[in-house]
């Protein structure tokens, strides 16, 4: 049943007692005193049903230690500490202070009740509604848009685990399914708990085990399709109904007709990798750094830090991209505003979309994306670099070809005393640009001599001789 914060104080009240020690203006005071009006007990009737039991923590002090916990990022181990070791948030939360607290689990029990309730989102709702009226942004106008993926905590799984164990589900959560599979699914027996026990090494096994499996899901869809049925079992009948296309083509030389099926050699967009959060996608950071769960995004106002928005959606997705999101947070602003992100907004629709707002967009431009030989043009202009000379590399004998660069010696000195003049010894390497300047480095060793080469290139004057 749903516990109720006491009027009366406590002996041992930290309000009381220490509440001195609290910031004025600070959250931790301002919970103190409207935690009651914010959070009243008639907003969380429906969480619960039942009058009997032992009563729950107040809804007004959980309420309280869950916008705590969000402002300061906490971990729900670290939240029930600091509710019982923090006189600040005793005093925000009306705990005594001999309160021992409560178990980090009943943090989860909470949030499982709200988000599947029919407002799930009545705490945020609630701080909303204390921005608006303190008018704490207001003339503000800029805004800061990001995301971030959340981790779930699922398993993905291979697609015949998601066949087997999507047929189990609708065995036990479709009135009359089990006595249909029975009937109509043999490629398995799916009352046996594990992974059917086949030759694993052997592809011809593998496919078949396959085509069984897809067989038994396409003909349990039909005999259910005709059926009316809830939401809940409508949910669970169109999820075997993609687990079983979304993996699959039809083996070769088969044109889909035949029941030969084999795992595709392609990964479907949006896949489903878990059946018991079918809600979560595979996504990836970077090349290399690949999640799997949600990502939340959120709207706020940088100087201030306070949230205007937030969307929580599956972790891939062209309907659930950074800039997809944006666009939907500009729906809530009723004057013009600045919005600032990274690269992965710099989309042209969002970019559109915010001008015909009125808004303006300060976005990071994203990398540039150097094109490919085979696609670069062949005739210079002024955003390409210019192809290097070739330059041909002259007959020095002795000379390692792999490790040490080209001579310019004998350029050197044909470009100063003619085709006639004798060839110095090499003691600097560089290469020839044209027939008459070489570009050489510093000598390296020796002396000079007056067959040496005096030229200036754009890094000062270098030596070559011998």
């Amino acid at each position: 049943m749903q516990g109720v914060e006491r009027v009366d104080r406590e002996l041992l009240d930290a309000r009381a007692l220490v509440g001195h020690l609290v910031p004025e203006g600070s959250m931790f005071a301002f919970l103190a005193e409207h935690r009651r009006d914010l959070f009243a007990d008639s907003d969380f009737d429906d969480l619960f049903g039942s009058g009997r039991g032992r009563p729950s923590i107040p809804a007004s002090v959980m309420a309280s230690i869950l916008v705590l916990q969000g402002l300061h990022d906490y971990s729900d181990r670290e939240t029930a500490e600091a509710a019982r070791c923090d006189l600040r948030w005793k005093v925000a939360t009306g705990m005594a202070l001999d309160d021992k607290g409560f178990d980090a689990s009943t943090l989860v029990y909470w949030r499982r009740r709200l988000a599947k309730s029919g407002r799930p989102h009545r705490i945020n709702d609630a701080v909303r509604k204390v921005v608006q009226a303190t008018g704490v942004v207001r003339g503000r106008s800029r805004r800061a848009v990001d995301s971030t993926i959340l981790d779930d905590a699922v398993a993905t799984q291979d697609t015949v685990t998601q066949l087997i164990s999507v047929i189990r589900r609708v065995g036990r959560e479709v009135p009359g399914a089990a006595e249909q599979i029975a009937a109509v699914c043999t490629g398995h027996d799916y009352s046996r708990p594990g992974k059917p026990t086949i030759d694993w090494d052997d592809p011809a096994a593998r496919e078949a085990l396959v085509s069984a499996l897809i067989n038994d899901a396409n003909a349990l869809v039909a005999v259910l399709s005709g059926r009316r049925l809830d939401e809940r079992a409508e949910n669970v009948v169109a999820l075997l109904a993609l687990v079983a296309g979304q993996d699959v083509e039809p083996a070769e030389g088969s044109d889909g007709t035949d029941g030969r099926w084999r795992i595709a050699r392609r990964v479907a967009p949006e896949r489903v990798i878990s059946t018991v959060d079918p809600e979560a996608r595979h996504t990836r950071k970077s090349p290399r750094n690949t999640r799997d769960g949600y990502r939340a995004h959120v709207s706020a106002e940088p100087e201030t830090a306070i949230i205007t928005d937030e969307a929580l959606t599956p972790a891939a997705g062209a309907d659930n991209s950074d800039a997809a999101v944006a666009e939907n947070f500009l729906g809530a602003e009723t004057e013009a505003r600045q919005w600032y992100g990274d690269s992965a907004y710099g989309t042209g629709d969002l970019r559109g979309a915010i001008d015909d707002a009125g808004h303006a967009a300060v976005i990071k431009p994203g990398p540039v994306k150097h094109r490919s030989k085979a696609s670069s043009p062949s005739t210079t202009s002024p955003w390409t670099r210019p192809p290097a000379r070739p330059t041909a590399r002259p007959d020095t004998p002795g000379r390692s070809p792999r490790n040490e660069p080209w001579s310019s010696a004998s350029c050197a000195a044909t470009a100063r005393y003619g085709p006639a003049a004798p060839q110095p010894r090499t003691a600097a390497y560089s290469t020839c640009t044209t027939a008459t300047r070489c570009c050489a480095r510093r000598a390296m060793t020796g002396p000079t001599s007056r067959n040496c080469a005096r030229t200036t290139a754009p890094s000062g004057p270098t030596w070559n001789g011998s």
